[in-house]
């Protein structure tokens, strides 16, 4: 369950050193980790790109993979709602099964086409 008012007491980091989410190079895999299925990570994700924190592991992101969202959505002025309309798309496109997607016809079972005419003139399909 998260905690309504100061979301920071249901992460998973909240316990242990701080330490370890502020790492460098491939220690940043291990730090990632520790924020696999916190019930905050968009709260703590949204937090980071909104204040722009240049450091440490923040919501399963590293300071590189910010960047990278910071720069291709530049028109994002809010993203906690950014990311939680995402979720609840994604949330819905799960929850509703799309509809098939149609089969094209082969070549082989599609029937002639009705001879076209140009100026009153049958025109001929190539055998």
């Amino acid at each position: 369950m998260v905690a309504t008012g100061d979301w920071r007491v249901s992460a998973n980091c909240r316990n242990g050193d701080p330490d370890r989410l502020f790492v460098t190079g491939a220690k940043q895999r291990a730090a990632r980790s520790i924020c696999r299925g916190c019930p905050i990570l968009t709260q703590c994700l949204a937090k980071a790109l909104d204040e722009k924190i240049e450091f440490g592991v923040w919501g399963g992101m590293t300071e590189r993979e910010r960047r990278v969202m910071l720069k291709r959505r530049p028109d994002v002025t809010c993203w906690e709602t950014f990311l939680t309309t995402a979720a609840t798309r994604e949330a819905h496109r799960e929850a509703v099964p799309s509809a098939p997607m149609a089969q094209p016809i082969p070549i082989s079972a599609r029937r002639p086409a009705a001879a076209a005419t140009s100026a009153g003139t049958p025109i001929r399909e190539a055998a």
